[in-house]
């Protein structure tokens, strides 16, 4: 993608007529019919669809070699927001583009990325989580830091074969003190305000697909 920042894309949130789930018992979980389309940062075809099967319900990016990127975007509900604890989803690769690594100029697509995002006053912190095809897994790169957002790329999973589903959990407010504020365990978090999922090959030219699913938030 040619962006490196979402927080133009995530501050679209709020003029988007989303469809929240609700907060209860502490868990909020993302219906895969509550995603919308971020216009702001997508190009003019949604190549994702909603998928329902033996697997349950998820949504399937699958992106091919000459259309732009899109993105999709989930908003936390107000009243899970501050709350935020753990975040988990599950992922499968059906295709990695073309040797692609996410901290290697010119070759940055993915063939599954999770956006989380973050909000105090103006400003925007977001920490990208991709499924890289050849990076190092557990890099952290393509760091970018100004008066009014800040954004980290971290290589959660690397390679491996496709159509198997992976499993992940997030501790938020660990991740967002370890990023942004040195590790320091007495930091103050902001609140956690949205997810963004994409698949993408537009610079290495070639398909890149990923399903995607079963998001939660727990309190």
């Amino acid at each position: 993608m040619k962006l490196s920042l979402l927080t133009a894309a995530f501050a679209a949130l709020a003029s988007v007529a989303f469809i929240a789930g609700d907060a209860s018992a502490g868990q909020v979980a993302a219906d895969v019919g509550q995603w919308r389309v971020i216009e702001r940062e997508s190009g003019p075809t949604n190549y994702y669809v909603q998928v329902h099967d033996g697997a349950g319900s998820y949504i399937r990016g699958y992106y091919r070699p000459g259309l732009e990127t899109t993105v999709l975007g989930w908003q936390v509900p107000d009243n899970a927001r501050a709350g935020a604890q753990t975040l988990r989803w599950r992922w499968r690769v059906e295709a990695f583009p073309k040797d692609a690594d996410e901290c290697a100029s010119g070759k940055t697509d993915s063939a599954a990325v999770i956006y989380a995002t973050w909000k105090r006053g103006l400003h925007w912190y977001t920490i990208k989580y991709v499924w890289s095809t050849v990076g190092g897994k557990g890099n952290v790169c393509d760091k970018h830091r100004n008066p009014f957002s800040s954004q980290d790329t971290v290589i959660l999973e690397s390679g491996g074969a496709s159509d198997q589903w992976h499993s992940e959990e997030i501790d938020l407010k660990a991740e967002f003190r370890r990023h942004f504020e040195d590790g320091r365990a007495d930091a103050d978090v902001p609140d956690f305000v949205g997810i963004g999922i994409m698949s993408d090959g537009d610079q290495t030219h070639s398909d890149s697909a990923a399903d995607y699913g079963s998001f939660t938030i727990d309190g």
